[in-house]
């Protein structure tokens, strides 16, 4: 992987360390040691060079030496170089008072900007830019409300587009549609969440198209295991099965956690369409796939881009809930194990979504095995997640519940009240018209 923007020119010109010493002695007319000059391509240094050094070198290459020390060209070098750092970066309007917003007002100022002068020749600073926005709300996605992202969503995929429509080197014209391809993806999940899956499958295409003009097989297959689950949740399971299939040789060849991500995806939709069997085998594939992973580039991103353990745990669960009493006592203990893997996970794994779609299958197990008031329980912390954060896929999830309630034989006071709390959460959600 490359460190800097020196070791990049140094590859693209097949100039060796050796080399370059060479040629930096009959430039700056000083030796180089070979300690140093590993230090400069490696981007172990905490200041710049002394000034003789700097004319050196920027007579050498023709770039700033901040430059030629700092991150090479193209995105995919910048998604490694991400840092999974924890929660998303908070921006200025998170702040209610007068000098959050103008932070923030300013910054959008100062984007826009940047877009319009790299729009004829897209530089390194604003792709850079436009990936931090990304990635920032890539781990945003899973931790915060959407109405205080969706904003700042639209605004990031139009300059993702705005910039595409401008002339820029074919790498990156490349290393744009990747991150085109990223913002599709965001959007199609916040279509979902408005229980909008026309809309969101439509942003999956043209995301799909992205990956195709990046040339990124982690992104196709990530893109397909969205489009799995948009299926799967509005009903249509068989296309669901479909896009879980068409995503995997695109997986296996990225070696990214996107294959266990497809593997686990195919298992639900095959178990809710009551093809057991298929489905057991499909969560063995999730764990073979599990133990062979090489994490990708957009596996540093996190968040959505990182299919994680718990997330794996929380699917297995969610799949064999499908498969009623049989199943009950494998679904709690995998909803279990999900809950606890989430708890002990670094914050930028957490995601409220697939942790209350946990704690709903947990339910659904516990109504199936006669525990009514365990299956409360683990609605609890549920039923008190605000309307802003009571999306498509946590009704849904809830709504299971209620169905596998009116399975129960002789309802009693607690199946009643249950069944009120479930239909109380449900009246009042993000997807409700307003």
């Amino acid at each position: 992987m490359l460190r800097t923007r020196l070791e990049q020119l140094l590859r693209q010109r097949h100039v060796t360390l050796e080399e370059f010493r060479k040629r930096y002695r009959r430039a700056a007319g000083t030796e180089l040691s070979q300690r140093q000059a590993y230090r400069w391509v490696a981007g172990e240094l905490r200041s710049l060079p002394h000034p003789q050094a700097q004319a050196a070198l920027e007579r050498l290459f023709e770039e700033p030496v901040a430059r030629l020390l700092g991150p090479p060209y193209g995105a995919e070098t910048l998604l490694a170089a991400r840092r999974r750092d924890g929660t998303a970066p908070q921006r200025g309007n998170a702040r209610r008072d007068w000098e959050g917003q103008v932070v923030a007002m300013s910054a959008d100022r100062a984007r826009d900007f940047l877009t319009r002068i790299g729009a004829s020749n897209v530089n390194a600073e604003t792709l850079d830019q436009l990936l931090d926005d990304v990635h920032r709300l890539i781990i945003a996605s899973q931790q915060q409300p959407l109405p205080t992202l969706l904003g700042d969503l639209v605004d990031t995929q139009n300059r993702a587009f705005k910039l595409l429509e401008g002339r820029q080197r074919p790498a990156q014209t490349q290393d744009l549609y990747l991150i085109a391809g990223l913002t599709c993806g965001l959007m199609a999940k916040a279509s979902h969440d408005l229980g909008a899956p026309h809309d969101a499958m439509a942003q999956a295409r043209v995301g799909f198209v992205c990956a195709d003009n990046a040339g990124h097989d982690g992104l196709r297959a990530r893109i397909r295991a969205l489009q799995a689950g948009i299926a799967y949740w509005s009903g249509r399971l068989e296309d669901s099965v479909c896009y879980a299939q068409l995503g995997a040789e695109a997986a296996a060849r990225s070696r990214g956690t996107a294959s266990v991500w497809l593997a686990s995806s195919e298992a639900r939709s095959l178990a809710a369409l009551n093809r057991l069997e298929d489905a057991h085998a499909a969560l063995a594939r999730a764990t073979e796939a599990r133990d062979r992973v090489e994490p990708d580039v957009l596996d540093s991103l996190g968040g959505l881009c990182m299919f994680s353990r718990p997330r794996q745990l929380y699917l297995a669960a969610d799949a064999l809930a499908w498969g009623g009493t049989a199943e009950a006592n494998e679904t709690e203990r995998l909803a279990l194990e999900a809950l606890e893997a989430y708890a002990g996970a670094p914050d930028q794994d957490r995601a409220f979504g697939t942790e209350a779609g946990a704690r709903s299958a947990l339910s659904v197990a516990r109504v199936m095995l006669g525990e009514i008031d365990g299956a409360a329980e683990a609605l609890t912390p549920v039923f008190e997640l605000p309307p802003p954060q009571r999306i498509n896929g946590i009704v849904t999830s809830v709504e299971h519940v209620r169905t596998a309630l009116r399975g129960v034989k002789d309802p009693g006071r607690e199946v009643t009240e249950l069944a009120s709390a479930i239909e109380a959460f449900t009246s009042e959600c993000l997807a409700s018209p307003r």
